[in-house]
């Protein structure tokens, strides 16, 4: 069963980039972007701050990030989240880092570099940290609260890819595991309807947070903070369908009814006249900013 695991981020990258190649010969890059953010908390206090992904980017597309990247630029990424775990060879502690694979990138700084908002123009500088998930729940949810009275889930949701492999020509299957972080009165819906198994989807942004084990060891973890979410596979009341296909049910209609519907007049047409529209563009290659 086909599910989703996507993100989109509008970010700056933070560090210089150094390409490599893997023992096959193919490029690879890893890429540190820096998203700020601004939004509401569920107290409704106004939080600012600025969220650090780690993105690789493979083949053609690593290579062009090498080349016209540098630190400061902008860029837009799509991809996928994927998550590596090992064994720590000096403690045997498992380990893992979760980093965004890149599927598709855009450069968006123009030719003149960068331009400035100052004022209120700067609410239109927003950039973008927006991932979507659609997977089935590994545990029943467990609310919690916090300390300050806010009810939290953390959910456990599985997506799966499925790829050819090019060398050996063998279909092959990967699991990914994410967690999603639920707050309020969604919190407490996802605690009392949705089950282990059930198929959600969640849209939210990608946080990583840091921490420190009892040991002295620094961990961090990476979650997406929903902000909506909803069960798939069940039953809308508020919508009508019928099983019946259209040829059934004029067949069902009595021969008088038939007969009226087919000699039925057309519906008359609009009473305003549609505007003659140009498509010929006016951009020149030239005049592109990229």
């Amino acid at each position: 069963m086909f599910s989703l695991n996507r993100v989109q981020l509008v970010g700056y990258l933070t560090q210089p980039i150094e390409l490599r190649k893997t023992p096959g010969g193919q490029s690879v890059a890893d890429l540190n972007i820096a998203t700020p953010y601004s939004f509401k908390a569920e107290s409704g206090e106004q939080l600012t701050g600025t969220g650090y992904h780690s993105v690789t980017a493979w083949g053609g597309m690593a290579e062009v990030a090498a080349q016209y990247l540098k630190p400061g630029s902008q860029v837009f990424l799509s991809g996928r989240l994927q998550t590596d775990s090992w064994e720590d060879e000096k403690t045997s502690e498992k380990r893992s880092k979760t980093r965004i694979v890149a599927m598709d990138m855009i450069l968006l700084d123009p030719k003149a570099g960068q331009i400035t908002l100052d004022g209120p123009a700067r609410a239109l500088a927003h950039c973008l940290n927006r991932a979507d998930v659609i997977g089935n729940l590994t545990r029943d949810p467990e609310l919690r609260t916090t300390t300050g009275g806010q009810n939290v889930v953390t959910l456990g949701v599985a997506t799966n890819e499925r790829w050819r492999d090019k060398a050996t020509n063998e279909d092959r299957e990967r699991t990914e595991f994410h967690n999603v972080v639920v707050w309020g009165d969604l919190a407490q819906l996802s605690a009392q309807h949705l089950k282990k198994g059930m198929r959600v989807h969640a849209s939210g942004r990608v946080q990583t947070r840091s921490w420190e084990t009892k040991q002295g060891s620094k961990r961090t973890t990476t979650e997406i903070v929903a902000e909506s979410l909803s069960a798939l596979g069940v039953r809308n009341a508020d919508i009508t369908f019928t099983q019946e296909t259209r040829a059934e049910r004029i067949g069902s209609r009595a021969p008088a009814q038939v007969s009226a519907s087919v000699n039925e007049a057309p519906a008359p047409s609009p009473s305003f006249e549609v505007p003659e529209i140009s498509y010929e563009s006016g951009v020149k290659v030239e005049d592109l900013p990229f």
